[in-house]
């Protein structure tokens, strides 16, 4: 394991959901981190995390190659955080999540970069219906044309304060009298607490994970969707009925929201939007393949205990209770 004193990290997308975690495992480790986002200015929030001078960010766009160049000369490690969850404008997923995989890997391979990690996600497959997962796969595949030593990291859903997958039905909850249990909720999760994924990026820059691996990240426990829902409801003390949706007349509802985002010039609330590809992702479960527990390739193997959302995610859900942080929830 190297000494990470004076070592330079540049982490790409670390002012999103897991960056900032990420920054703060690498800072508490005391690297110095360049942290590589689109907007600089909007990263400021981050520099508390460390030590004065220690964090600080540049501009970098995965568009344009000599923005990438840019942020990684004189780094010691770099790591790839970016990613969509869904398609807008000219962010699309060939080209942030593919493409920009590769501008990533070719520049770290042209500044002599020790190490490369890529965070991926449970479900890559180049023959996926869904884009985003073949757009994932892609990455990795071209990431490792560039550098065959690159570690993937594949997290399932991913938990946390500014999480947006328990956040987000949370919020639906307050607002409509019904949630729809999409395929009828029974698609398999693994959620993976953020501090945990956080954790296996800084070993990774660590060297202590094995180069050019594929690790799979999941939590303790697998829940199917409707458990997670119905988790959910109890943490906030809310009652909306569950629907089933067969996934036939989710793809529809989901195409008429995507037109209805399109047609509103997108004043559609995120909140309510659900696109085709993200009902494709939900019709394969999205837990840790039995070869990676065998391999050692998951956090039990590595060491670490995974964090249970029950001891996490009331912590954070509380805001959406009725009465507040301090009204009795029947979660406890």
């Amino acid at each position: 394991m190297n000494n990470a004193a004076g070592q330079l990290v540049t982490v790409f997308g670390g002012s999103g959901f897991v960056g900032r975690h990420v920054v703060r495992a690498l800072a508490r480790r005391g690297y110095r981190i360049r942290v590589a986002v689109r907007r600089p200015d909007l990263a400021h929030f981050l520099q508390p995390l460390g030590a004065a001078g220690q964090i600080h960010a540049v501009q970098a766009n995965l568009r344009f190659p000599d923005s990438v160049a840019h942020a990684v000369a004189g780094a010691d490690a770099v790591v790839n955080l970016v990613g969509l969850l869904a398609e807008g404008g000219k962010q699309r997923f060939a080209t942030v999540q593919a493409k920009g995989a590769k501008v990533i890997a070719e520049a770290a391979k042209a500044a002599g970069v020790a190490r490369i990690v890529h965070l991926s996600a449970i479900g890559a497959d180049a023959e996926s219906p869904s884009a985003y997962a073949r757009s994932k796969a892609e990455g990795e595949t071209m990431m490792r044309a560039v550098r065959k030593d690159v570690i993937v990291l594949r997290p399932s859903i991913v938990f946390g304060p500014e999480d947006q997958f328990f956040n987000r039905f949370a919020d639906l909850a307050t607002m409509l009298p019904f949630l729809p249990l999409i395929g009828g909720g029974k698609t398999l999760f693994q959620p993976v607490y953020v501090g945990d994924v956080a954790e296996v990026v800084a070993r990774a820059v660590d060297g202590a994970l094995k180069a050019g691996a594929t690790y799979e990240l999941g939590g303790r426990e697998v829940r199917s969707f409707e458990e997670l829902l119905r988790f959910i409801l109890k943490t906030i003390d809310r009652d909306p009925a569950l629907v089933p949706l067969p996934f036939k007349l989710a793809r529809m509802q989901a195409g008429l929201l995507e037109f209805a985002k399109y047609a509103t010039f997108g004043m559609l609330p995120e909140e309510f939007l659900i696109t085709r590809d993200q009902v494709a992702l939900l019709e394969h479960d999205n837990v840790v393949s039995a070869k990676a527990v065998k391999d050692g390739r998951t956090l039990e193997g590595l060491g670490i205990v995974p964090e249970t959302i029950e001891a996490v995610v009331p912590n954070y859900l509380w805001r959406f209770r009725k009465g507040g942080q301090f009204a009795s929830g029947r979660y406890a």
